[in-house]
């Protein structure tokens, strides 16, 4: 069985993000696992809204900023992609993963 470890990154930092994900990028090849991606996603602009105070009605302007998502998908190679998930990220990027695994065609459920 193939195991299939994707990871979604999302950050509102786009300059760190796309350098930490190439780095990752350049990681995988290096080491031979097969990698697909980085896949951007659309920008996502996300509005805060501040309040003076705890009652409402009376507020500051809200705060805006866009949040910056790239995807990949490391296919086998387990233990790279074990090391590649127990990494250490910047603080500014948020990593969610999900592993599938990935049942080889013509093979019977028993």
């Amino acid at each position: 069985m193939t195991f299939v470890t994707k990871l979604d990154f999302a950050s509102g930092d786009r300059d760190v993000l796309v350098e930490t994900v190439q780095e990752l990028k350049e990681t995988l090849e290096r080491k031979g696992a097969e990698c697909k991606g980085p896949h951007a996603s659309p920008s996502e602009n996300v509005t805060v809204p501040l309040y003076k105070n705890l009652s409402p009605g009376d507020e500051f302007s809200p705060w805006r900023y866009d949040v910056y998502r790239r995807s990949m998908e490391i296919h086998g190679a387990d233990d790279i992609a074990r090391d590649v998930v127990g990494r250490d990220f910047p603080d500014s990027i948020h990593v969610e993963v999900e592993v599938d695994q990935k049942k080889p065609l013509g093979h019977r459920r028993d």
